[in-house]
């Protein structure tokens, strides 16, 4: 049999809901020590959304017959000028047990203290990254590999503390000065999907909703689970250009051919050039900005094709359900050039390029003091902003005269006053700390522990 392969945030379009694996969930982007030389750039990309940590014996991993990728636009035109591709492969040690692992998990370093094997764990994966500038490939290194999972407190936390195991998996590229980590970690969004995706509920606004019902604190849905994560750091003066701001999204792609065979069943062989399947910038545009008929469109799609999708933010459907659903609230209406300058352009003077072309990217100022949606740091709650943004609170135009639109965006909107300012999901923090240092993830939740 046959099968093509088609084609971000959290199942967030019809067909990479089926693939997680392939999913991008998330994207972050921050400058340490900007303006010194010393200034670095960390970007972080998640995949397989709300990943389940007690789930053996087939614990979740990156997929070997998927191409990650994450990109950056150096100089505004919407196409990629740097990319670090990752491709991972598996060994499964001893195929005649079911075990992820046969005994307590250990590790074994080089002189750099970085990981070359890890005893007891049957499923390994190992992964090549690759830097890849203007189509010469700059950087490379092959044979690093991912931590185990955390399985629980008998596998990865008797002899070895997961922490010094997944340490150990924290890689150098060379004299580059590059840092990389592969593997899992916590799931560090803050949002309420089941509120939010019943009608849009606020819980904190749920007795001004159009179907009232009692106030109540946010619920973190995503607390508890994992995901997996990519993690770079870069010095700034490699990915920089002529400007100091620079775009940033993730992607997945996958052969266009998958082949089983007749008899087994079991998967044989991937063919075919690569395919894009999954695409991630800022957060939540394909999520709520993207209309449903559009989402796949919009994940197979590449930024410099991104004007198909313009009119989607210029008038945004989220735009008109909240005054709908949340009576006396005032929002703008079209043209919402606010919208266009948060999600697709940059905002003048802070993080848009010189000669833009819109496109939906995380924007990020080396120069300055990072914050969404000037990058994005872990702990920003990316979901309170926009949905205040789309309520308006950037919006050039009057309360008085909403259909007038925005001219642009202002950080002195008339809008900026509540409850446009106020609107929440009323969900922030999260249930695992962040690390002060590299990788900066949280480390993730053991199956062991899970209560999901």
């Amino acid at each position: 049999m046959v099968g093509g392969a088609g084609a971000s945030s959290h199942r967030e379009a019809p067909m990479i809901s089926e693939d997680p694996v392939a999913d991008n969930t998330d994207v972050y982007a921050w400058v340490r020590n900007p303006g010194t030389a010393q200034s670095t750039v960390v970007l972080v990309a998640n995949w397989i959304p709300l990943e389940e940590p007690a789930s053996g014996p087939n614990f979740w991993k990156f997929g070997d017959d998927a191409l990650y990728a994450i990109h950056i636009d150096n100089n505004g035109d919407a196409r990629q000028d740097i990319t670090y591709y990752f491709r991972f492969q598996t060994q499964i040690k001893d195929p005649n047990t079911f075990l992820y692992n046969n005994n307590v998990i250990t590790v074994e370093t080089n002189g750099a203290g970085e990981a070359v094997n890890y005893p007891g764990l049957n499923v390994q994966q190992s992964y090549t990254m690759s830097e890849v500038n203007d189509g010469n490939r700059t950087a490379t290194r092959s044979g690093m590999l991912t931590p185990p999972v955390n399985v629980g407190t008998r596998s990865t936390n008797t002899v070895t503390p997961y922490a010094t195991l997944a340490q150990a998996a924290e890689y150098s590229l060379g004299n580059t000065g590059i840092k990389v980590f592969a593997g899992q970690r916590d799931e560090a969004f803050p949002v309420d999907l089941g509120s939010i995706f019943d009608l849009l509920g606020l819980r904190p606004f749920n007795d001004a909703h159009l179907i009232p019902l009692p106030v109540e604190a946010g619920v973190n849905t995503t607390d508890g689970y994992n995901v997996h994560s990519i993690v770079l750091e870069i010095p700034t003066s490699r990915l920089v250009d002529k400007d100091e701001v620079i775009g940033i999204w993730s992607t997945t792609e996958r052969r266009t051919n998958r082949i089983y065979s007749n008899n087994s069943g079991e998967q044989l062989s991937h063919s075919g050039p690569w395919v894009q399947v999954s695409r991630l910038g800022m957060p939540l545009v394909n999520e709520v900005i993207i209309p449903l008929g559009f989402k796949d469109r919009f994940n197979a799609s590449h930024p410099v094709n991104d004007a198909q999708f313009l009119k989607f933010v210029v008038d945004p459907e989220l735009g008109e359900l909240i005054p709908f659903l949340y009576p006396g609230v005032v929002v703008p209406g079209e043209p919402r050039n606010d919208l266009v300058a948060i999600f697709l352009t940059g905002i003048p003077g802070i993080n848009q390029p010189a000669n833009v072309r819109p496109s939906e990217q995380l924007r990020l100022n080396t120069n300055t003091e990072s914050g969404f949606p000037n990058g994005r740091l872990l702990t920003d709650d990316v979901v309170d902003v926009e949905i205040q943004a789309v309520a308006g609170i950037f919006c050039d135009g009057s309360p008085s005269a909403p259909e007038e639109g925005c001219a642009g965006p202002t950080f002195t909107s008339e809008y900026n006053m509540p409850p446009n300012n106020a609107l929440s999901d009323g969900v922030s923090g999260n249930d695992m700390p962040f690390l002060s240092d590299f990788p900066y993830m949280p480390l993730p939740l053991s199956g062991y522990d899970s209560r999901n």
